[in-house]
């Protein structure tokens, strides 16, 4: 009986449910502008799992990076959720990234 299906569906479900904690709190903490740097890390992580040579590894890798693109672009969703009320906002400044003009400049991306 091969149980690696089941074990790597739990798995996932387990990062998908840590990716709704992280967008919240990422949100909340570093806000909406960040959203290129996670998406280029789950980009990394994906390309990352192609050279893996672990089954269990390059499987889970590849969901993380996936959660992370996916979470990327639920940012700016986030954002609009807090103002409505949904969330609490945080009143303390947030920290700019690197290159923030730019970022600010682009319509962040939506699935």
């Amino acid at each position: 009986m091969n149980t690696f299906g089941i074990f790597i569906g739990i798995a996932t479900l387990f990062i998908i449910g840590l990716g709704f904690i992280w967008v919240i709190r990422g949100e909340y903490y570093l806000g909406v502008l960040w959203w290129p740097y996670f998406m280029g890390l789950g980009i990394l992580l994906i390309i990352g799992s192609l050279f893996i040579p672990s089954t269990w590894g390059s499987a889970l890798m590849g969901v993380f990076g996936g959660s992370l693109i996916w979470g990327s672009t639920e940012l700016k969703e986030q954002a609009i959720r807090t103002e409505l009320g949904w969330y609490p906002f945080n009143p303390k400044p947030k920290p700019k990234p690197p290159f923030a003009e730019k970022i600010g400049k682009r319509k962040a991306p939506h699935l």
